[in-house]
Formats: C-alpha cells, sequence, structure tokens
C-alpha cells in the first residue's frame, strides 16, 4: 500500500464513526469522545484465523456483495473521499446500495477490504445494512469481482462499538490475509445519530474463478 493510500485509508477510519446513519452527519463532542467504549462481542465469537484460509487474489474492483443470510443482493458503488479529506458514504437514495471504499484492497486482495452501508436512509426506511448486526460466525459473504471471480468470505467476528471509541487499528490496519469489514450504524439512536457502529469482520474462504 502506498504512502498516498495509506494516508487516503486513515482519513476514511476517522469518517467510518458517522457512516451508515442515514441521517445528519456531525463530529463526536468532546462529551462523546470521553464515554467509555460500549464494545459488545456479539454471539459471533473472538476472531482467529482459518486454518483453510484460501490463496489471496489479485486486485479486480467488486461490484456486487450477497450475504445470504440477512437477504442481502447489493450493487457496489465506488466511495473515494469527499472535499474535507473524510471518506464517501453512500447516498441517501430510495434505491439504497452499499459502497465499496476504493483506497482499501479489492475483497480478495491481502489486507482489509471496507464496504460501507447504511442502516436507515431516512424517509426511504430500512438501510441496506439494517440487518447487518444479525450475522453470526461462519455466515457467507459473497462479493462478485469486476474481472468475474467471486470472493467468498466466513464471518469470524460482530461487534457493536461505540462511535466515540471507534477501533481504527483493528477495521484499518495491516492484516496478513484477505479479509473483510461490513460497517454501518447501531445501536440506539440520540436525536438524529445512532449511537454506536456494527462492524462485521471476515476472513475470505474460497474463491470462484471467471467462467
Amino acid at each position: 500500500m502506498t504512502a498516498l493510500t495509506r494516508r487516503a485509508f486513515a482519513a476514511g477510519a476517522m469518517a467510518s464513526l458517522l457512516v451508515g446513519c442515514g441521517g445528519q452527519e456531525t463530529e463526536p463532542t468532546a462529551d462523546a469522545q470521553s464515554r467509555r467504549s460500549r464494545d459488545r462481542e456479539a454471539s459471533a465469537g473472538e476472531r482467529s484465523p482459518s486454518p483453510n484460509s484460501a490463496r489471496a487474489l489479485g486486485r479486480s474492483t467488486p461490484v456486487r456483495l450477497r450475504i445470504p443470510a440477512i437477504a442481502v443482493d447489493t450493487p457496489l458503488i465506488l466511495l473515494g473521499l469527499a472535499a474535507d479529506g473524510t471518506a464517501q458514504v453512500p447516498p441517501i437514495t430510495a434505491d439504497d446500495r452499499a459502497g465499496w471504499y476504493r483506497h482499501s484492497p479489492t475483497p480478495g486482495q491481502v489486507g482489509p477490504s471496507v464496504i460501507l452501508g447504511h442502516v436507515t436512509v431516512g424517509e426511504y426506511g430500512d438501510g441496506v445494512f439494517r440487518r447487518l448486526g444479525e450475522l453470526r460466525r461462519g455466515d457467507r459473504i459473497v462479493a462478485r469481482r469486476e474481472d468475474g471471480t467471486s470472493a467468498q468470505f466466513a464471518v469470524s467476528a460482530v461487534r457493536t462499538v461505540a462511535k466515540a471509541d471507534f477501533p481504527a487499528d483493528e477495521v484499518y490496519g495491516d492484516v496478513n490475509r484477505p479479509e473483510l469489514r461490513l460497517i454501518t450504524c447501531g445501536g440506539p439512536r440520540e436525536g438524529e445519530e445512532y449511537r454506536d457502529n456494527v462492524i462485521v469482520f471476515a476472513e475470505l474462504d474460497s474463491a470462484t474463478p471467471a467462467p
């Protein structure tokens, strides 16, 4: 990963404190930043390397994401950096879609590939990642790529964390195998905002070659 990409990746980590709510985006207050972490490890269990992890793939833009356990089947849009240096989030529309953060590895490459989505989309109701927190260890996630391959991941952990204590190093830090991060908002609402982030960690399990 180049130095420029690393800087962009780090900027995206800060934006993930706010992603996926479908409401007004505001910076966390000093009080919020001082709150104690409410990191709740879901029944997905502790993360651990899979002994059957598949071989890493080359770079290819993801175009679609499927999560059968929660009935997600969404095209993926490309997300970059906004003018203020934070990561873009998907637009709030009736036809809600998830987005891949293009400064992260592509699904199947070594490193953490990051996909963001809304939990609600304002007046339109549920967002594409509304049920993300229902995932459990072993659930399958499939990312179809532009080159025709599909990278298939197995969920290793699902975590709900306070936005003020977003674990940027765990989400965006270097890893030595292909992994996936899905991020949205969660927890109770405080005004226009959700208090927490839901983060799904997954590891590459297999890859389907292009037809």
